[in-house]
């Protein structure tokens, strides 16, 4: 969604690289563009203007003119001043001290309040609560049939006593009011602890909304009233914030569609101008597709200075601990890494979800979004295609996979033996490097890893002695040299211990047929 405007600033920023000093006119230049790039975006215009004004007092001020480098302070002023934007800091549900926590969701129609319900209480399941959802959207047609479709995709339950309107012609006869009541008492019957209110919206902000939304929250008294707000709504986000906010009195934002292709201004405009906080956004049409929002490392994709955070978390969420031991002990015991174990990978990785995304996470990902944006997701089905249509031996022995087999594969995989032949290219390159740091090789740039030799050798393994200091003579330095060759042979030659029953004191000097004179190096 920010891909235009992270465009902008990151070229913008770069016109300031390698200056050691900047000028008020360079100053006043970075901020003109910044302002552009905002209004650009969709960004509310009061918004652009205290947002552009704090980032020149500041970047005139002597926090850039006392820098060592002023470019990247400029850079660290804008960062700080988004997050500010985008609300500060993380803001999680308030969830209540007795009772079931209560969630309210208020919104336009097709902000896509109803799909969002079955996010958060998927979301909130996986934190270890009980939801149910509670259908008082009894004006659009289908809209409770579509809330117990998600329901049921969710895992969570839906009480729905009134089944709504089937058609545009159809007059709506029950009570939301009555419904969100009953709601919350089913869930206090049933020990639920949070209550997901689903309620109707308008293609419109109007009184008769408006009232009804005001007589749901009286009559339960929500613990959150959450607004969820079309993403690619525009500059009119901001007035229908602002009926909202003055109507419901709503307590958090949440962002749906933030995968869309659209500028984006509403994000960063909707939070500063009614000062109620960001807290979660929908990135996907999948269940899924939900995330908490963190304004700073938002703030970090827009900057394109990547999220690693939510992608560390992601893999830690998804991720199989078991299997993750199995190839650790399996890399340390310098075991062959075989297609089985390559597949494995493979599927933990399309646990994670989609690669575009985790890929755009990564710090400066905006310099490749035009190769990610070309890349088939499918291309992952297609090497598990291939590596199954492989017998268990071949797997295990890629060597083996001759001419035939290669089109025996390609054949039942559905691909060209071209791909194949590019599958076991690669496979036997990353097989290469995985023996490589297995025996201590490393990569360039990176610490030995514990168990491969190295910074992390195992434990218990005795460090090299350190090399003693040749003599500046050269009689001197040619005799230590022969000194120590004997002595490095010698180690190599002698038993250890009593191995096989042989003591030390037993040993014979003559049994390895060493040369005249040799027997001094060993003490005999």
């Amino acid at each position: 969604m920010f891909n235009s405007l992270s465009d902008r600033l990151t070229a913008t920023f770069k016109n300031l690289r390698g200056k050691g000093r900047l000028s008020e006119a360079d100053v006043d230049a970075t901020v003109r563009e910044i302002r552009r790039a905002l209004l650009d975006a969709d960004v509310a215009v009061p918004v652009v203007r205290e947002f552009a004004g704090r980032i020149r007092e500041r970047a005139l001020g002597a926090e850039v003119s006392a820098a060592l480098n002023p470019s990247q302070q400029i850079v660290k002023i804008v960062n700080e001043e988004l997050v500010e934007i985008l609300g500060g800091e993380t803001r999680r549900i308030r969830l209540a001290k007795t009772g079931p926590t209560i969630i309210m969701l208020a919104g336009l129609q097709g902000a896509g309040k109803t799909t969002l319900a079955g996010k958060l209480a998927k979301w909130m399941k996986s934190q270890g609560h009980s939801p149910i959802l509670v259908a008082c959207d009894l004006q659009r047609p289908n809209a409770v049939t579509q809330l117990q479709v998600v329901g049921s995709r969710a895992g969570v339950p839906v009480f729905a006593p009134h089944p709504g309107t089937t058609s545009d012609l159809e007059t709506p006869t029950g009570d939301p009011v009555a419904v969100a009541k009953a709601g919350v008492d089913e869930a206090r019957q049933k020990l639920h602890d949070v209550v997901i209110v689903d309620t109707a919206g308008r293609l419109g902000v109007d009184a008769e909304m408006m009232d009804q939304a005001r007589r749901i929250r009286q009559a339960i008294i929500p613990n959150e009233v959450l607004f969820v707000i079309d993403a690619m709504i525009g500059q009119d986000a901001v007035n229908t914030a602002h009926a909202f906010d003055e109507g419901v009195n709503f307590t958090g934002i949440v962002l749906s569609k933030l995968d869309g292709d659209a500028r984006g201004g509403a994000a960063l405009s909707v939070s500063s101008v009614t000062g109620k906080p960001v807290m979660f956004a929908s990135t996907g049409e999948g269940l899924d597709d939900f995330e908490l929002f963190h304004p700073d490392r938002m703030a970090s994709r827009i900057l394109d200075m990547g999220d690693v955070l939510s992608l560390i978390e992601q893999a830690e969420k998804n991720w199989d601990k078991d299997e993750a031991a199995r190839m650790a002990k399996k890399f340390a015991d310098q075991e062959d890494f075989t297609l089985d174990d390559f597949l494995a990978q493979m599927q933990q990785i399309r646990k994670m979800g989609s690669m575009k995304k985790m890929l755009m996470m990564m710090p400066g990902a905006q310099n490749i979004r035009q190769q990610l944006e070309q890349f088939d997701e499918r291309e992952i089905d297609r090497v598990e295609a291939i590596v199954r249509s492989m017998t268990p031996h071949e797997r295990v022995a890629p060597k083996i996979i001759n001419g035939s087999r290669r089109a025996r594969i390609a054949r039942g995989s559905g691909v060209h033996v071209s791909e194949v032949n590019g599958l076991l290219e690669r496979f036997a390159q990353a097989q290469k490097m995985m023996k490589k740091l297995a025996q201590g090789g490393g990569m360039p740039g990176m610490p030995g890893m514990p168990g491969m030799g190295g910074a992390g050798a195992r434990k218990g393994a005795k460090s090299a002695p350190k090399k003693k200091a040749r003599s500046g003579n050269p009689a001197k330095a040619a005799q230590e040299l022969r000194d120590a060759e004997a002595k490095r042979k010698a180690a190599a030659s002698a038993p250890s211990g009593a191995a096989f029953g042989q003591g030390a004191a037993d040993f014979d000097p003559s049994q390895l047929n060493l040369p005249k004179g040799f027997d001094k190096f060993l003490g005999k």
